[in-house]
């Protein structure tokens, strides 16, 4: 390890004396341009010296390297608990965060990739006519002087304008036209002179043709006569309202022109940048405005059963003595249509037809019926009949494209913008690398496709090629955020920076990490330091250089344990190196659990599933795999826990599928545990969700000077007054919004982050008052109540420590947990309970996310033990130990997205890794060697 004094910071960056959070005041050396991995057990004090360290120093310089009118809003930034960084680069921090919640930002416009369309299609774009089919183009100048060129030399030609007059007032305008220079008419075919007209007094007949002449001219190849021809034409699109013609007078030949953007009888839109943008008035859609979902009647709620036909029943609101009539007349009226095909196998357009009908009002179809609805409103039962069907539902006028109907009408090689937003990436990139365009466009084109194509290779490379441009940034996973962030950086080609990334492999499938290393070494490649803060083995494998940080969690970590090249890891005495060398091992269970009550889907559809039927164990753990994408989460959210959620009457939404059965007796409760936050608000933390706070506030409400000073329990409360901070609301910090930055947290200066007032502070209990309590780690905590025999709070904790999160504060807030800590405190929440009473099923989507291989081993045992208390446990995984403990494997595939959706095996595991079919058999084969 080098020294403070031999470090050379071209190649070398040198943290001296990092004491942050459990931090044990260490030293460390990382080199440049390579990929560093820094592992350890969760809550060893990785994330505290990668990003509270590292990164919030490099953030910190950044910010003094401002002006001081910048720096005067920022002067409170503290420094990091770290002595010196020497060597520091820029730094870019990609977390796990879901990147917006933003309903208008989508994966194209966080990529950028949209923004580089918009230009390709404002640029490149022909517009054609719905109409004749035909490109609409609009005559400059230039085209009018080319077709005089194409014409023989002392060819002669009226320049002439249609003139629109009033009968009553012509001799007005024709006095307007002598003092604007004008000589001549041409009326019915024949030229004649303004004064001559005027002096006789002429009024024309209403039916006359009368063209205006702009100018008189024998052809010429002159430049100075082509110049003031230019002129004229000018002047004549001007004086003509953008249409001219050019008339040979000796053969009465007629050519229009016209620079207007017409067709067909139609004025068409010119495209621009704005005109393809939905964050544009000019370019959003005027319905939805540009969100691609309106309130409006919810399709799911007027058709719940879509396993049933018209004739059966089908549209709910056309059930009833009454309103069964709609049901009669459209039936009598639906001349070819399948009344009795279950709606899910109509076409589109025969679901169109009984949506829509044939466009008149008489029709009776389902949006005449709800327009029947809305013009009864002042009926109370009317106004209950659309609020049990209203819903946000995708846009009409754009189908969920966001974009005005225009647009439409724009294409590149046959391809629309809309088409191109609706497609999967792995599908659009092989369209834009084979896009047929003239040689002219491809020259304007040229770095546009090269910007679109780089983009989309390196989302395909990272595992996103199943999504598409037009998804919501807030549908997507933490994961496939962080992956989406990766890739846009990678487009922007920086060099010379420092790339922190927390745990890159979430949510991907081992074969997707073999890509996503390939990205992460061309990041390296590029000039750039990757710091990755990581647990799984191939991308400790790929590594230039390893970090341990450990020994153990909370403050038994916080050392450096370790630091060199894979290989060395190895020999080395730490947790991590055990478990690579099989010194400690996540040991297959001695003998696999046979179900005997299964929950049969039948004929699941939803978004990329094949009318898949599947039977799903219980009373056992069931493991569901597959590749990204592939079609896990909606079988297992979206399908079954809905469907289960509605029939033992929580709510829920039915989806596209045909039944979901399942034993009541063994079921009857389900609890879907993500990765979503465990409280909305930055105060909620582990005590407060575990219902653990509520015995420690009983208990300082109980001390002597509480009595004496009556506080109650709620004065140690910080979700309301009279106990906590009045500065700060009890969030002990205060937040500075910045305008072009990411916000910064500032510690209150009132209560130096405690959350509470002084007086409050002063009550104790065994010399500790309630922000010390709040400090300690749910091990110390454990370890201090033991010793004052307060059981109801151990009781109440020690769930959390069974899961693997001892080092964790108690006041710590839910803001700062990663998705697998927020996952795991809500395990150790029904761990609490116990739930001996309700047989209940649990679905994991992905409890591996964050964790060391020393606390999936504690992950394993919780589940165990809640399948030992008689409950069933689902698990969306991809991590090769927790698959080869399961008891039964569903795997999902082969591919994803639309290559997806099939069951491809289900089975043990013993059994999986003879199929030649699964990508999951193969990494599952050397966990059971």
């Amino acid at each position: 390890m080098a020294t403070a004094e031999h470090i050379d910071i071209k190649k070398e960056i040198f943290v001296k004396n990092a004491h942050l959070n459990n931090l044990k005041h260490i030293d460390v050396t990382i080199p440049k341009n390579k990929l560093v991995v820094i592992t350890g057990v969760s809550g060893s004090g990785k994330s505290s010296l990668a990003f509270d360290t590292i990164y919030a120093e490099g953030q910190r310089r950044y910010v003094e390297s401002l002006s001081s009118y910048a720096r005067q809003f920022l002067g409170k930034l503290e420094k990091p608990k770290v002595d010196d960084i020497k060597g520091l680069a820029p730094s870019i921090a990609i977390q796990q965060k879901v990147i917006s919640s933003n309903p208008r930002s989508t994966v194209g416009t966080s990529t950028e990739i949209y923004d580089y369309l918009k230009l390709l299609f404002a640029r490149i774009g022909h517009t054609f006519s719905p109409i004749s089919g035909e490109e609409v183009k609009k005559d400059s100048v230039s085209d009018v002087v080319d077709y005089i060129k194409n014409q023989k030399k002392g060819s002669v030609f009226l320049l002439r304008v249609p003139l629109i007059f009033d009968k009553d007032h012509f001799g007005e305008l024709l006095n307007t036209l002598k003092v604007s220079g004008f000589t001549r008419l041409e009326i019915n075919g024949n030229v004649a002179g303004i004064e001559d007209l005027e002096s006789f007094g002429f009024v024309p007949e209403k039916d006359m043709e009368i063209h205006l002449v702009i100018d008189r001219f024998s052809y010429e190849e002159d430049e100075s006569f082509l110049q003031r021809l230019a002129d004229s034409i000018q002047m004549a699109f001007y004086e003509g309202r953008g249409y001219l013609s050019l008339k040979n007078p000796d053969t009465g030949k007629i050519r229009e022109f016209s620079n207007k953007f017409e067709l067909d009888g139609m004025e068409f839109l010119e495209p621009n940048v704005h005109f393809f943008s939905f964050n544009n008035p000019y370019g959003a859609c005027p319905e939805c405005e540009g969100y691609g979902k309106v309130i409006g009647i919810d399709e799911d709620l007027v058709i719940p059963n879509k396993n049933l036909s018209v004739f059966e029943d089908a549209v709910a609101s056309w059930k009833g003595e009454s309103m069964s009539e709609w049901k009669k007349a459209f039936i009598k009226k639906a001349g070819g249509f399948p009344i009795h095909k279950p709606y899910h196998q109509l076409t589109k357009e025969q679901k169109q037809f009984l949506w829509k009908g044939d466009k008149s009002r008489s029709f009776p179809s389902i949006d005449n019926f709800f327009k029947m609805v809305e013009e009864n409103l002042y009926k109370i039962q009317y106004r209950v009949m659309l609020s049990r069907y209203r819903g946000k539902t995708t846009c009409p006028t754009c189908e969920g494209l966001r974009l005005r109907p225009e647009t439409e009408y724009v294409k590149i090689d046959g391809h629309t913008i809309q088409s191109m937003i609706e497609m999967p990436l792995d599908e659009l990139l092989p369209l834009i690398k084979g896009l047929k365009i003239s040689d002219h466009d491809a020259e304007i084109a040229k770095r546009l496709l090269y910007e679109i194509t780089t983009r989309l290779e390196f989302l395909l490379k990272v595992g996103l090629g199943y999504l598409t441009l037009n998804r919501t940034s807030n549908t997507l996973s933490g994961g496939e955020s962080q992956r989406i962030n990766l890739a846009t950086s990678l487009g922007s080609s920086l060099v010379g920076s420092i790339y922190i990334l927390d745990e890159p492999s979430i949510g991907l499938h081992s074969r997707d990490t073999e890509n996503l290393i390939e990205v992460l070494k061309n990041l390296r490649d590029l000039g750039n330091t990757v710091i990755v803060v990581e647990h799984d083995e191939d991308v400790m494998r790929a590594a230039d250089y390893i970090i341990d940080i450990g020994p153990e969690a909370g403050y038994l970590g916080g050392e450096l344990v370790f630091a060199g090249n894979f290989k060395d890891l190895k020999n080395a005495d730490t947790l991590t190196s055990q478990y690579l060398t099989g010194t400690l091992e996540i040991k297959v269970p001695a003998k696999r659990r046979k179900a005997k009550e299964f929950i049969k889907v039948r004929g699941a559809r939803q978004n990329n599933l094949k009318n898949v039927d599947v039977d799903i164990p219980l009373e056992v753990l069931t493991v569901i795999t597959g590749v990204s994408g592939s079609g896990k989460s909606t079988l297992m959210k979206e399908i079954l826990t809905n469907d289960i959620q509605i029939q033992l009457g929580m709510g829920g939404k039915k989806g596209d599928y045909d039944s979901v059965e399942f034993p009541k007796k063994l079921i009857r409760n389900i609890e879907l545990i993500d990765q979503n936050p465990i409280g909305k608000s930055s105060r909620s933390n582990p005590v407060t969700y575990l219902k653990a706070y509520d015995d420690i506030r009983d208990l300082f409400a109980k001390q002597k000077l509480s009595k004496m000073m009556g506080y109650k329990t709620k004065h140690f409360s910080f979700n309301v007054d009279g106990g906590r901070c009045d500065e700060c609301k009890g969030e002990g910090v205060i937040n500075v919004s910045m305008q072009f930055m990411a916000d910064i947290e500032l510690e209150c200066e009132t209560c130096k982050g405690t959350r509470f007032k002084q007086e409050i502070l002063e009550v104790k209990f065994d010399d500790k008052n309630i922000a010390d309590i709040l400090h300690m780690t749910v091990d110390e905590a454990l370890e201090f109540f033991k010793d004052n025999h307060e059981e109801k709070i151990v009781t109440k904790l020690k769930p959390l420590q069974d899961v693997g999160l001892g080092y964790l504060q108690l006041g710590q807030s839910s803001s700062t947990l990663s998705g697998g800590e927020a996952q795991r405190i809500k395990l150790a929440s029904f761990l609490v309970k116990g739930f001996t009473t309700e047989k209940s099923l649990f679905i994991f989507d992905e409890p591996s996310t964050g964790l060391h291989f020393h606390d999936i081993n504690k992950l394993l045992k919780s589940l165990q033990a809640l399948i030992n208390l008689g409950h069933s446990v689902i698990v969306i995984e991809h991590q090769p130990d927790i698959i080869k403990c399961a008891d039964y494997i569903i795997d999902i595939g082969p591919e994803a997205g639309k290559h997806g959706g099939e069951v491809v095996f289900t089975g043990t595991p013993e059994d999986l890794i003879k199929n030649k079919k699964s990508h999951t058999a193969r990494y599952v084969a050397e966990k059971l060697k």
